[in-house]
């Protein structure tokens, strides 16, 4: 039973994807105050990027545990964001906690959680690659909450029945779509000026932060983007760079000083929707852009040797070629120089949501809860 006059539901984020694909259900949670209490609590795992991202949702964390410092280890984080979210949970006795995805801050979250026994419900459960290293330490995140969450909230059939051979109730989970559908639809409907109006060819957009490409696969992936771009000279390619200073170092060593190539600070998540929407072709080694760049219709060559979202990739917007520069070069080239290729990506039907997910993780919760709200229908 819910420990309050009304349940209160904390959610936890820590990075930018962890807020853009939370914001949606902590705002459907926030249209019905009088049926339960929200609290955003922040880790400050990506502090810069998530105020950022939160900013463009309106919303503002609630408390800050600040728990980012300079070149610190995942041991590090681990333990600071564990101190400080028991001593939070110590405070707020919430009868339910949310993290979304794969990030530190969202195994920590879920291990505080059960560590005082606290139903823990995960937004985008049940998403898998075939071994725990890859991505790293993604992989090892999601498959640990996976064993003690109370509510799974995945985002397709594909990564609900992930869940249910491994063993997870039936009872426990939804297939609601992709929260970060609802994001990008949110975004793209507000105004905003156009990126890059003075180029009149075609905008390439590259993204790649994760782990397992720093060093060697990174210098292949810009080293082959700039071949792409000196072999096209229509292209401009635009490069947010994260702040990790390892990813910058590479990226700048390769691709800086070009005269159509701008390696730029990560905007603002309204405008790198905008970008999204602007660009012709994008490479990434992102999760979520994987699931966002088929909304506006993008093709997506993935810059991984493994996704967890092979959905994508099966129904045809997306295609995995790794960090090989001559594999990323020849489907580059292909989707740059043949029209037909091009379409047959472009215009693959997006697998991963109509824009009502938060609604559904809001109803399913709260039910669960003992609490009536508006119904609404699964995606699957």
């Amino acid at each position: 039973m819910p420990h309050h006059p009304r349940p209160k539901a904390l959610f936890v984020v820590g990075t930018r994807p962890d807020a853009i694909k939370t914001a949606p259900v902590v705002l459907e949670f926030r249209r019905y105050p009088e049926a339960v209490e929200t609290v955003l609590v922040s880790t400050g795992q990506h502090r810069e990027m998530l105020a950022q991202a939160l900013g463009a949702f309106g919303l503002k964390a609630d408390e800050d545990l600040e728990v980012m410092r300079h070149g610190q280890t995942l041991a590090q984080v681990t333990s600071r964001v564990l101190e400080g979210l028991d001593e939070t949970f110590e405070r707020h006795r919430p009868d339910v906690v949310f993290a979304q995805g794969d990030t530190t801050t969202t195994f920590v979250a879920g291990l505080a959680s059960f560590y005082r026994r606290l139903p823990f419900a995960h937004i985008e459960a049940g998403l898998r690659t075939d071994t725990v290293w890859d991505p790293f330490p993604e992989e090892y995140n999601r498959r640990a909450v996976g064993l003690f969450a109370a509510q799974n909230f995945a985002p397709t059939v594909w990564a609900a029945d992930n869940l249910r051979r491994e063993g997870v109730p039936g009872a426990s989970i939804w297939v609601t779509g992709n929260t970060g559908i609802d994001a990008v639809r949110a975004i793209a409907g507000q105004p905003g000026d156009p990126w890059f109006p003075s180029h009149t060819g075609r905008v390439v957009l590259l993204t790649t932060h994760r782990r397992e490409n720093w060093g060697e696969p990174q210098q292949r992936i810009a080293e082959a983007v700039l071949r792409i771009v000196n072999d096209h000279p229509d292209l401009l390619l635009v490069v947010p760079m994260h702040l990790n200073p390892n990813v910058r170092a590479t990226l700048e060593g390769v691709l800086d000083g070009h005269d159509r190539i701008r390696l730029i600070d990560p905007p603002d998540y309204a405008d790198f929707v905008r970008l999204m929407e602007r660009s012709h072709l994008i490479l990434t080694d992102s999760g979520g852009v994987q699931e966002e760049a088929p909304s506006f219709g993008r093709p997506v060559l993935v810059l991984r040797e493994t996704t967890e979202r092979p959905e994508g990739v099966t129904a045809g917007t997306a295609k995995l070629v790794g960090t090989d520069g001559e594999a990323i070069c020849l489907e580059a080239g292909r989707l740059l120089d043949d029209p037909t290729a091009y379409a047959e990506m472009a215009n693959a039907v997006s697998p991963y949501g109509d824009g009502r997910a938060a609604a559904r993780v809001r109803f399913a919760c709260l039910r669960g809860l003992g609490v009536e709200t508006p119904e609404e229908a699964m995606w699957a």
